[in-house]
């Protein structure tokens, strides 16, 4: 009897192959064959799952988002019932920064991913997809918090949830590259959300 092949388990240890080889030399070095090597499987089964070397990147950058997410609603259903939106907000600022080697090697894929969509148009516009989806999730949460009296009225909660991203990128890069530790990037981010969580 032919042995039954688990099509999502063989693309996630495809997308894992694609992460270790990303993080140790960026993904420049990641042609298909590297991948399938990597992965364990033939060149030929790596085809089948992804025509292109773009379609693999793309799968894997989703599949890290996915576990980003998931680790996410975790951290904030461990919360209980109604967390307050700095909660959320800190939980998920929490999740984004490389605090350990899981999402220190996250944030490393994500980076080689940026550095090639700069100069790819289709892998561009792949990535810039979630950037609204996150902006307009933390502009609600400031909402939440204007509501509730814990952020000022005259805030604009877009302005400050794109503020917030773009300090969460610039505390990964500098965490990365050991300017500071991820606690003090942690201890930063805590500051700035202190600043933003006045009345």
């Amino acid at each position: 009897m032919p042995k039954r092949v688990d099509h999502d388990e063989r693309r996630r240890r495809i997308a894992e192959a694609l992460w270790r080889i990303a993080t140790t030399r960026g993904l420049d070095g990641a042609s298909l064959r590297d991948v399938a090597a990597e992965a364990g499987i033939s060149l030929g089964q790596l085809q089948h799952y992804f025509r292109s070397r773009g379609d693999m990147i793309i799968f894997a950058l989703d599949h890290i988002n996915e576990l980003a997410g998931r680790r996410i609603r975790e951290r904030i259903g461990a919360l209980g019932d109604v967390p307050s939106p700095r909660a959320i907000l800190r939980e998920s600022v929490a999740e984004m920064l490389p605090m350990d080697d899981k999402s220190r090697s996250g944030n490393l894929v994500q980076i080689a991913y940026f550095m090639q969509a700069v100069h790819d148009e289709r892998l561009r516009g792949h990535a810039k997809e979630g950037v609204p989806l996150l902006r307009g999730m933390f502009a609600d949460q400031i909402r939440r918090a204007m509501d509730r009296g814990e952020v000022a009225a005259d805030r604009d909660p877009e302005t400050e949830a794109m503020l917030l991203i773009c300090l969460v990128d610039g505390l990964t890069s500098f965490t990365l590259l050991d300017v500071q530790t991820p606690e003090q990037a942690m201890a930063l981010a805590e500051a700035h959300l202190d600043r933003l969580f006045t009345p």
